[in-house]
């Protein structure tokens, strides 16, 4: 992903509320699963980190990234934006820039 296509969804992604907390447990199983199920019909997700997980939200966003073969868009503060592709390409909204 370049530059150009980062900036374009990080404009996106403004728009959007987190549709899922990761809380005290940190990256479950049950998570990581919620996630990639809720990546196809939406290409675009925001994840909110709440303040009692202790761990890193950029480590957090790196290891959703790898397990769901996504890519990061952004992590500020507690909030990490995900970007996948959807596999079925009439299920695919967002058009990216060159």
């Amino acid at each position: 992903m370049n530059s150009k296509q980062r900036a374009y969804l990080k404009g996106l992604a403004m728009n959007i509320d987190p549709i899922m907390q990761i809380g005290k447990a940190s990256l479950t199983e049950e998570n990581v699963f919620a996630i990639a199920e809720a990546m196809e019909p939406r290409e675009l997700i925001k994840i909110s980190v709440l303040k009692n997980c202790t761990d890193d939200p950029k480590m957090i966003a790196n290891e959703i990234a790898n397990l769901t073969r996504s890519e990061v868009v952004q992590v500020i503060g507690k909030k990490i934006v995900l970007y996948k592709q959807a596999d079925e390409p009439r299920n695919r909204k967002i058009k990216l820039p060159k």
